[in-house]
């Protein structure tokens, strides 16, 4: 039994309609989430997998299987605890336990820049064990391939999950954000569809680059979406929720619409504040992207025609 699941995890297989998952060899590189715990790692099959199940009427028939890697005779921190599958119609999540903490400085990475009380990033600090999800099914869309693992991720709150991050959005969340909640309506995974991108799926942080005053703001993982990621050179602190805003809606409009931005656009984004993009420059190392990044530079209304 062991041995067939350890095939599947790994893409060995064919997957076939009533049969068990088989992970999606042909994605080398899956998005994925990271869970963080408070407690010792226990997730026995039979009980994560009630709780899946009862996550959204979607998944009354997902399958959970966990293997209990045998300890080594030397254990380093690459050694998983526990490998399985969650699986539910077109979507097959790989779910690999360690019983020791996340790298601190990933975690720092994560949580430093998140957008929420710092006393409650000292207990993701603190954390013992931690989970990798990652996303091997078969949906191609990235949006629904992320709100999969945020259910899973949801899951593990009721097992001792208190943050979920995002490692390559370099952000997090406390994880009762992905639990069902009663303004929900009852649909959960609605709800994960209509979070902001910056939320979870994708990043927001800001930088303070010595030398230069103000404050940088900027996205990370656009490319997920195949979208760009988008910075601004802000006065202060205060303008966060703004940009924030202003970069949440830029990206949905191009999820939605399908449309690109591209150098030289320019945009009119308040009464009196307009946007030129551009390309990063080479010495703005701090704006690196897996993908394209852009920068909206203020200009003056003048010189600006509305795009």
């Amino acid at each position: 039994m062991a041995d067939d699941l350890l095939d599947r995890f790994f893409g060995k297989g064919v997957p076939r309609i009533g049969g068990p998952p088989v992970a999606n060899p042909r994605l080398t590189d899956p998005v994925g989430l990271q869970c963080l715990f408070d407690i010792p790692l226990d997730l026995p099959a039979d009980k994560l997998a009630v709780t899946v199940r009862e996550y959204h009427p979607d998944l009354e028939d997902a399958t959970v299987e966990i293997y209990q890697v045998p300890p080594s005779g030397k254990p380093h921190d690459l050694e998983p605890a526990l490998m399985g599958l969650v699986a539910w119609g077109a979507h097959v999540i790989k779910v690999v336990g360690f019983a020791h903490p996340m790298p601190a400085n990933t975690v720092k990475g994560c949580v430093q820049p998140a957008h929420f009380d710092p006393q409650y990033k000292e207990i993701a600090y603190r954390h013992q064990t931690h989970v990798m999800l990652y996303y091997n099914g078969y949906d191609q869309n990235p949006l629904e391939q992320y709100v999969a693992l945020a259910a899973v991720a949801g899951s593990l709150t009721v097992f001792g999950s208190v943050f979920t991050l995002n490692e390559t959005a370099r952000t997090a969340i406390p994880a009762p954000v992905l639990t069902p909640h009663e303004e929900d309506g009852g649909d959960m995974l609605a709800a994960l569809r209509g979070l902001p991108l910056l939320l979870i799926y994708c990043g927001f942080v800001k930088l303070e680059v010595e030398g230069q005053p103000g404050v940088w703001m900027r996205t990370y993982g656009g490319h997920r979406f195949g979208l760009p990621d988008l910075a601004l050179h802000a006065d202060s602190h205060e303008m966060a929720r703004f940009t924030f805003d202003l970069f949440n809606n830029a990206l949905a409009y191009l999820r939605a619409s399908g449309k690109s931005f591209a150098p030289g656009h320019t945009m009119q984004v308040g009464d009196d504040m307009f946007l030129r993009l551009r390309a990063r420059v080479p010495d703005e190392w701090y704006l690196d992207s897996e993908g394209e990044m852009l920068v909206a530079d203020r200009v003056a209304g003048s010189d600006v025609s509305v795009s």
